[in-house]
């Protein structure tokens, strides 16, 4: 399986900055597409922003211009740096893979933790 271990969340206050990581460990073939996604309380989880093994990207339009998600494919890491930040963005936040174990099996999705951001003063 697969084990994704998320760090760098926290409390800030609104307008400043976290940098959040992901690191995938265990049997490991390939990894393909990885993401981040949030949930608020009472809210569905939605994608934040999302990047391919080629470094595609795309973004949730509320976080545009403000997030940027990168990946370093040799250490199987993703990370997303979150600037200029809102109250609005208070949530838990989930790292996610697509992935498989094998060259014999199919890929799946794989999940964090999650990690929580606090935006307050």
């Amino acid at each position: 399986q697969v084990q994704l271990v998320e760090s760098g969340g926290g409390l800030v206050q609104p307008g400043g900055s976290l940098r959040l990581s992901c690191s995938a460990s265990g049997t490991i073939f390939r990894i393909y597409a990885m993401a981040w996604y949030r949930q608020a309380p009472g809210k569905q989880r939605e994608l934040v922003a999302a990047i391919t093994g080629g470094g595609s990207t795309n973004y949730a339009d509320s976080v545009k211009g403000r997030f940027t998600i990168s990946r370093d494919n040799a250490k199987n890491t993703v990370y997303l740096q979150m600037n200029s930040l809102k109250p609005e963005d208070t949530a838990v936040y989930y790292c996610n893979a697509d992935a498989k174990i094998t060259t014999w099996t199919t890929s799946r999705h794989y999940w964090g933790q999650g990690t929580q951001v606090t935006v307050s003063s």
